[in-house]
């Protein structure tokens, strides 16, 4: 009776744990959706050193996570628990290293180390965050019920916050613009010469620091709120052995097969996800010609995401995890090839946002709800082993980050060699182009190929109920 009790999360609890999710999709959002074109608009990088510090720094990123994942394994428990002193240390750093990410420094030789430096330190504050947040999934509850339900307030929390971190960025930034008598509508018969001014970039710098500075105030305001409303549980029925080595961690992880194929099947979705996502702002705005209203289209396609998160959760509980991975992450794939097909119309691109966002929605959802799942299967087959939770999200998360960055830097360089130049408010039609290929084919391509991957993952309902039945047996002994 006292375990159940103790397995059972109150709404305040379930509520309290997914505000600890928002720092993480608010900056990834800004930064996602903002920082491709600040670089090279604001900033004016070239798109060779744009591409660079994208790729590297999502790279650098990427390599921060198994490593970070390693010693939260190792961390011995505290007062506050074992995850919760990682959150508490990184956060006041994180929001430093953010801040200067948006600040434009008045010097030109070494502008490109500067946005390197603080763009990877951002990154490293952000892993010693969000890793040990995301294993937090398992030292909540033991039920796995309490977690999926738990899973579903985050995500949609994360999702709300990608909404927060579009609007902010997007209607701040979006109230200033560089270009000078630029047309409303782009036809073949009418240019309007346009200019950038100094005034008005300078204007354009100062919002994107204004920004950051209310995302930063938002970052530190949820993880207090993680802090104080979270009691993180030591787990039970855990004994001391021996902790894993890094080396034998990585082993155990990867060999097994579920986790595997979910890693897989995953890395190709969301790396579609990001190619649209990396690319949309400068997609809308120049080969839509919707400047004005980018940041609207932007915000449109992260409320429906928040929307029907609670529709994807109703859905996987009554039809399954895997049909829903099928379902919504394929409803994407039309409106992906419709927004390139037809004549530029602002209608039909928010029509294609709202679609857009039902299948953010199952994106975002569904990998983070399965995660616990392939843990628990893991550790039906492996009881003696522990301390590996966090590996199993560090790693996961490596793989998506170290595709994040060659996705943006493939971007970069490709608008690159397209042509594109740097401080212009019209771009030539190769890199109207290369922003539909971007956007559309793409990645209709790779999520294709990632739910075939997903077809043959074997966790089912009915293999979940069975590891449930057969944890709750080893967590008595």
């Amino acid at each position: 009776m006292q375990q159940k009790k103790q397995n059972h999360l109150s709404l305040c609890s379930k509520l309290c744990y997914a505000f600890g999710g928002a720092p993480y999709q608010i900056t990834g959002t800004a930064l996602g959706f903002f920082l491709q074109i600040y670089l090279l608009d604001v900033a004016q990088l070239d798109p060779t050193y744009a591409s660079i510090i994208l790729f590297l720094g999502r790279v650098w990123d990427a390599i921060t996570d198994p490593t970070v994942g390693f010693l939260v394994s190792r961390s011995r428990w505290t007062k506050i628990g074992r995850m919760m002193p990682w959150i508490l240390i990184s956060t006041p750093f994180a929001v430093l290293t953010y801040i200067l990410i948006w600040y434009d420094p008045p010097f030109e030789k070494g502008k490109v180390i500067w946005y390197l430096i603080f763009y990877c330190l951002f990154q490293s504050m952000q892993t010693c965050f969000h890793v040990p947040y995301s294993a937090l999934t398992m030292f909540i509850s033991s039920d796995q019920k309490e977690r999926d339900s738990a899973t579903a307030y985050r995500m949609m929390i994360e999702v709300l916050g990608t909404v927060l971190g579009t609007a902010i960025q997007g209607q701040i930034v979006g109230g200033t613009s560089s270009c000078i008598m630029e047309p409303d509508v782009l036809n073949n018969t009418t240019l309007l010469k346009t200019s950038v001014t100094k005034a008005s970039l300078e204007d354009t710098k100062r919002a994107y620091l204004i920004a950051s500075g209310v995302i930063s105030f938002i970052y530190v305001l949820c993880a207090a709120i993680l802090f104080f409303g979270v009691k993180e549980q030591k787990e039970s029925g855990r004994k001391k052995t021996e902790l894993l080595t890094f080396t034998q961690g990585l082993r155990a992880v990867m060999s097994h097969g579920p986790y595997v194929r979910l890693v897989l099947g995953f890395l190709f979705t969301s790396l579609a996800f990001m190619l649209l996502e990396g690319n949309f702002a400068l997609f809308i705005t120049y080969a839509l010609g919707h400047r004005k209203d980018y940041q609207n289209i932007l915000l449109v396609i992260m409320i429906s995401g928040t929307v029907t998160i609670p529709c994807w959760q109703m859905f996987l509980v009554r039809f399954g995890k895997k049909k829903a991975v099928y379902y919504g992450i394929s409803w994407a794939v039309p409106f992906m090839i419709l927004i390139i097909s037809v004549k530029s119309n602002l209608i039909i691109s928010y029509v294609v946002s709202v679609a857009a966002g039902v299948s953010v929605a199952a994106a975002f959802l569904l990998p983070w709800s399965m995660l616990p799942d392939v843990v628990d299967d893991f550790k039906v087959k492996n009881p003696n082993v522990h301390g590996y939770e966090a590996l199993f999200y560090s790693f996961y998360v490596f793989f998506l980050k170290f595709a994040s960055g060659l996705s943006l830097g493939v971007s970069t360089l490709s608008l690159k060699f397209a042509g594109y130049k740097t401080g212009e408010c019209s771009q030539p039609e190769a890199v109207s182009l290369t922003l539909k290929v971007l956007v559309s084919p793409i990645p209709v391509v790779l999520i294709a190929v990632g739910l075939l991957i997903l077809r043959t993952y074997p966790i089912d309902m009915e293999r979940r109920k069975g590891n449930q039945d057969m944890k709750n047996k080893l967590d008595d002994r």
